[in-house]
């Protein structure tokens, strides 16, 4: 995709002409650099047909090079105050419909109305696990999500059996996630305190943990995780509100050592759990 149309935007001075400055509070670090939203772009792999959320569009930098590409962009702000410097930024498109609200109370199908969708922003990262929660439970999903997050959240997003935790599993169930590119602080007015990531999950037609089972392993992994340091026997136990001899004949009906520990476990040894407690 050719983006050299796209004239660059300094952060720094639409907010002095509007009479504004980055909110803390709302962890508004405003991307900026040329280079990084081209790499967001890319990673989105946007189709002229498709209809894109962003979350989070600040002063609408990023905005324009997913409208460059895609059919529709639903951009969702919940700053008011960003609203008329974004609106006067993307007044050359017309492919760009403005949601003044919180991502995190609106329902997904209010804003999209069609299925297989794609996610890509420049997210507060306080926000990160509530909202990638939100959309791969959402009522329709979206066929890839690419997000900027926190380097050392996309890298535990991304773990293998071994070093895995509840945000991985909650994730990996739905889809396939990686690392694109990192992102250096200077890319961001005002320059974030850690290092960031574009994550893309490309999410699965159906999820690893069959439909039914998936309330059941969402209770299992919470429970797995709650006292990590603590043996699936004693987690499970505990999480489980069940006795110890029990969560142990559990582990080991379903193959799995009951000394083990929850995040070495595999989602196909979780499956293998979640139908074994059915059954009790």
């Amino acid at each position: 995709m050719n983006y050299a149309s796209i004239p660059p935007l300094n952060a720094a001075a639409v907010l002095k002409r509007s009479g504004l400055r980055a909110d803390k509070s709302l962890g508004q670090n405003f991307l900026q650099d040329a280079s990084a939203l081209e790499k967001i772009a890319d990673a989105a792999e946007i189709l002229k047909d498709d209809c894109v959320l962003e979350i989070g569009p600040g002063l609408g930098s990023l905005t324009r090079y997913l409208a460059v590409s895609a059919k529709e962009v639903t951009a969702v702000e919940l700053d008011a105050h960003l609203l008329p410097p974004l609106q006067a930024v993307l007044s050359p498109y017309q492919n760009i419909r403005i949601v003044h609200g919180d991502i995190l109370k609106l329902s997904i199908s209010e804003l999209i109305d069609q299925p297989n969708y794609i996610v890509a922003a420049n997210i507060p990262y306080n926000i990160t696990s509530a909202l990638i929660r939100h959309l791969l439970e959402g009522d329709i999903k979206p066929r890839r999500i690419v997000l900027t997050v926190q380097k050392e959240v996309a890298e535990r997003i991304c773990a293998k059996p071994g070093d895995l935790s509840l945000l991985a599993l909650s994730v990996q169930v739905y889809g396939k996630p990686g690392i694109f590119a990192k992102l250096p602080a200077g890319a961001f007015h005002p320059a974030p305190k850690v290092d960031s990531a574009i994550l893309r999950i490309d999410i699965y037609a159906e999820p690893l943990i069959p439909q039914e089972l998936l309330c059941t392993f969402f209770k299992l992994i919470k429970a797995g995780f709650a006292q990590k340091r603590k043996t699936l026997r004693n987690s499970l136990s505990s999480g489980l509100h069940i006795p110890p001899p029990q969560a142990e004949a559990l582990l080991t009906t379903a193959g799995i050592d009951p000394m083990r520990r929850a995040e070495t476990l595999s989602i196909e040894e979780w499956k293998g759990l979640c139908e074994k407690q059915l059954k009790v």
